[in-house]
């Protein structure tokens, strides 16, 4: 790899990373908000929307599938270990709040390496 190519990699990781804290810092504001002003009640608004089968409701659910492949993703990359299952059902639940810390974290960890991030250290150095 040139020194430039690392470089363009290092300035790519950096936006990465300030894109998650940036999703993690409005996120967590339009949650608090949403909380002061309706409360907690989100299941039974998230799965009524999906019941009446209308266009909030198509959305709730292509959402749901994103979070059950994030709580896959992150159990497969932790071997499917109870560290990593509790992680996975984590990331179910808390959405991008939790997956936006985890991905920081773990890019930080991995030092910006891509493979590593996405396969985990041990499948990456099997690579």
């Amino acid at each position: 790899m040139t020194d430039t190519a690392s470089g363009r990699e290092r300035r790519v990781m950096t936006l990465f990373r300030l894109f998650l804290v940036a999703c993690m810092l409005a996120i967590l504001g339009y949650t608090a908000v949403t909380i002061a002003n309706h409360g907690w009640n989100l299941v039974p608004i998230f799965f009524g929307d999906i019941a009446r089968m209308g266009w909030p409701g198509q959305f709730n659910f292509d959402f749901l599938c994103f979070l059950l492949l994030a709580g896959i993703w992150v159990s497969w990359r932790h071997h499917f270990r109870p560290a990593g299952l509790a992680l996975g059902l984590v990331a179910v639940f808390g959405g991008m709040m939790f997956l936006s810390v985890y991905l920081l974290v773990q890019s930080l960890r991995t030092r910006g390496d891509v493979a590593a991030l996405m396969l985990g250290p041990e499948r990456a150095a099997a690579r």
